[in-house]
């Protein structure tokens, strides 16, 4: 279960959400059946709500949005990018602690 402050991604919202956005996106490409997808969920949350207002931090189901996935070449989850008026300005793939996260964010934010 997301947190109040992260957004869900999907096809019918990814151009407004995450391309059209005044602010940086942190994405996280996932699928329910993924590990490490599932030990980065309560992160995510908890960076949600620290930058609320400055970053949009969301989640795209690959399963339900492969085109989505596809066309960032996410062929690994979870895979986290940071979108800065469309484009990814920084990616990483696999888990990472919430201070990585933290540092990776605070770069572009």
């Amino acid at each position: 279960m997301a947190g109040a402050n992260v957004k869900t991604f999907t096809g019918d919202n990814w151009e407004t959400e995450v391309l059209g956005a005044d602010k940086p996106v942190l994405v996280d490409f996932w699928a329910a059946w993924c590990g490490p997808c599932r030990m980065v969920a309560p992160v995510i949350d908890e960076l949600a709500d620290e930058f609320a207002g400055k970053v949009i931090i969301g989640k795209l189901n690959v399963d339900e949005h492969p085109a989505i996935a596809g066309k960032y070449s996410v062929m690994s989850i979870p895979t986290l990018a940071i979108f800065k008026n469309g484009e990814i300005v920084e990616q990483t793939v696999g888990f990472r602690g919430k201070p990585d996260l933290v540092k990776m964010i605070e770069k572009h934010a």
